[in-house]
């Protein structure tokens, strides 16, 4: 795949797996923007690949506000000249059944992980069709398929983000190109998240899932970035309005 000299724009690209593709990314080339709510982590980022010859600049945003959201996209355009990708994948969890949460939480998990997705493709979209050419990359989640116990919020989110991969793309036929990106059991920060609470330390969760999972190990950020930047280049041309899954095989499993 050729990412070489591309304007790719990736949202929550501190952390994660974000901050695997955009180091990804521009190890193969790219021009990248990582944009994230984590300041320290992002002058850190650009400095560091910075110094070793990479294309990154960081700038800061809170993508569930529509003008951070246009601003990043402004970024992009105003220092490289024009975006040739967009990889959507800022995104946040919180535990609980419906009966638990309250508007505050509402706000803040559809607000970063669904409405981020409206306002960014909402700035970077018209710029990408003027340009005749683009790619609008979305990571959803296999929680959008699966009822996972107290996850009722973040399942919801996810699902929207997978009708609306196939919507965009339907709105935006012939220029713009809308896939979507479905891990499984990544290990990142925010599964560590997800296991607080057990009475089991995370090392000994995380051996008991991987034997679960039909591959034997869990997902790590750079078999997302990997996928990632095969579906940012031309390569993937073809392959439009629907998601890959990355799961290491876990949907295929019965339920004993």
């Amino acid at each position: 795949m050729n990412l070489a000299e591309k304007v790719l724009l990736v949202t929550g690209g501190t952390s994660g797996i974000g901050e695997a593709c955009a180091r990804h990314f521009a190890s193969l080339g790219a021009k990248v923007v990582a944009a994230s709510n984590q300041r320290d982590r992002g002058e850190a980022l650009e400095a560091e690949l910075r110094g070793t010859g990479l294309e990154l600049r960081f700038v800061f945003a809170d993508v569930s506000k529509e003008t951070d959201a246009k601003a990043m996209v402004d970024f992009a355009l105003s220092t490289y000249g024009r975006l040739d990708g967009v990889h959507c994948n800022a995104g946040v969890w919180g535990k609980g059944r419906v009966t638990e949460f309250d508007e505050a939480i509402w706000e803040k998990i559809m607000g970063v992980n669904v409405k981020s997705v409206f306002w960014t493709a909402k700035h970077a979209i018209p710029a990408m069709e003027a340009a005749g050419a683009g790619v609008f990359l979305v990571t959803t989640s296999v929680a959008a398929f699966i009822g996972f116990p107290a996850h009722a919020l973040y399942c919801a989110s996810k699902g929207a983000l997978e009708s609306l991969v196939r919507c965009l793309a339907a709105d935006h036929a012939g220029k713009v190109r809308v896939v979507g990106i479905c891990p499984g059991t990544i290990d990142t920060p925010m599964l560590a998240e997800t296991c607080e609470g057990w009475d089991k330390p995370v090392e000994e969760l995380y051996a008991e899932v991987a034997k679960k999972i039909p591959v034997r190990r869990l997902g790590q950020p750079i078999d997302i970035a990997k996928t990632a930047a095969f579906l940012l280049s031309e390569d993937s041309e073809y392959i439009n309005a629907t998601s890959i899954v990355l799961d290491g095989g876990t949907m295929a499993l019965p339920p004993w």
